[in-house]
């Protein structure tokens, strides 16, 4: 195991019925942003459940930040924080929502050009403090520093991280995702998934325990995912999905061992190119880098077929394939499709050609654990996945 540091501030606040101490964990003399999706609050009672929740605070309200939250549109809230002397940010939605409101935290006491913290890595040196109501279990953000934006006027898709924007706390009420459409309760399902994936496919880092933590998500992720879409308002399944999505992505998983991320790097091209949702464009990356590098990961992958599909006999090349095959098929089981070309994508053809020149362009061209995929080999990867 390699050596580490852990550090993850953010007060979870797990369960029903939570929403409403919120306001204990704020600052009494806050003034407060609410930030918020496409209104789908509105609609299930949340809205007014963290309104109840802030009555005697002092607080403003900011909508319509995208599913890919733009940098433009971020920028809007910025002005607002900046105008109404914001001091506290309360992010109330899925991961979108979330990692837009770590931008507008950081963005508000940036000096300087904003995007310079997406295009140019610039250091966060301060953010506003921010909390998150969770709606949507997915993206792990509610409990980390990272996030990842989009610019509409560029097609760029770029991420930052600071140990300033980690939430200060973060509400995860299993029942405000009773509503959820099913393909976003899908997509959850197959971005925590590979988040997990992320952080334990790589090579053998003598880490039994953060495997077993792996293994342990993959597993539940496996049982509850159909069980959530069948089931919408089994609390029980719901409480469980919603916890190992941000288990997946809280960092605790990832102390002491190597990650990999090729898969969402190449899948931030796609979604920026293409408009797919980013739970789609990891179902469709994720089985062609395990094919591809099926040599640098063989011996986890042959761990994962045994330990998670349960195929530890016979040929271990056979046994691979199989655990890739039965992941393409759990992904597909929950609706979401894993080649490009179910997608509708035009001129699918062509994608994988503008896939690595994206990445290329944008720098990426060592990814992986061992920094072995460069854009013409993603571009291979995704010309397989069509």
């Amino acid at each position: 195991m390699q050596n580490f540091s852990y550090y993850n501030p953010t007060r979870i606040l797990f369960g029903e019925g939570q929403i409403a101490s919120i306001a204990s964990h704020i600052p009494a003399h806050a003034r407060v942003l609410v930030t918020y999706g496409g209104g789908s609050i509105r609609k299930n009672g949340v809205y007014d459940q963290v309104a109840a929740a802030l009555a005697g605070l002092t607080w403003f309200e900011f909508g319509g930040i995208e599913p890919n939250p733009r940098y433009e549109t971020l920028m809007r809230a910025v002005a607002l924080a900046r105008l109404e002397r914001i001091d506290f940010v309360l992010a109330v939605g899925g991961g979108s929502v979330a990692d837009g409101s770590k931008f507008i935290a950081a963005a508000a006491r940036f000096e300087g050009e904003p995007w310079d913290i997406l295009a140019r890595h610039a250091p966060v040196h301060a953010a506003l403090p921010l909390g998150v109501v969770l709606t949507l279990p997915a993206t792990g953000s509610e409990s980390n520093g990272f996030a990842v934006i989009s610019r509409e006027a560029t097609g760029d898709k770029l991420s930052f991280g600071s140990e300033h924007c980690y939430p200060v706390f973060a509400v995860l009420d299993p029942r405000t995702t009773f509503s959820l459409p099913p393909r976003q309760v899908a997509n959850g399902v197959v971005d925590a998934f590979v988040h997990t994936m992320e952080q334990y496919m790589t090579y053998p880092a003598d880490a039994p325990l953060q495997d077993r933590f792996a293994e342990g998500i993959l597993h539940t992720l496996i049982e509850l995912g159909p069980q959530a879409l069948a089931r919408p308002d089994d609390y029980a399944v719901r409480a469980s999905l919603m916890w190992s999505a941000t288990l997946a992505l809280n960092g605790l998983i990832g102390c002491g061992v190597p990650q990999d991320w090729a898969t969402h790097m190449i899948g931030h091209e796609i979604t920026a190119e293409f408009g797919l949702d980013h739970a789609q464009t990891l179902a469709v990356v994720l089985p062609g880098v395990l094919r591809a590098r099926r040599a640098d990961k063989r011996a986890k992958l042959l761990q994962y077929a045994a330990r998670v599909w349960n195929r530890a006999d016979g040929d271990e090349d056979a046994r691979i394939e199989a655990a890739i095959v039965a992941t393409e098929r759990f992904f597909e089981s929950l609706g979401v499709p894993t080649r490009l070309a179910a997608y509708g994508v035009a001129e699918a053809a062509a994608a994988p050609a503008k896939i690595s020149a994206r990445l290329a362009a944008h720098g990426f061209k060592a990814l992986g654990e061992h920094g072995r995929i460069t854009p013409a080999i993603a571009g291979e990867i995704l010309a397989a996945r069509l």
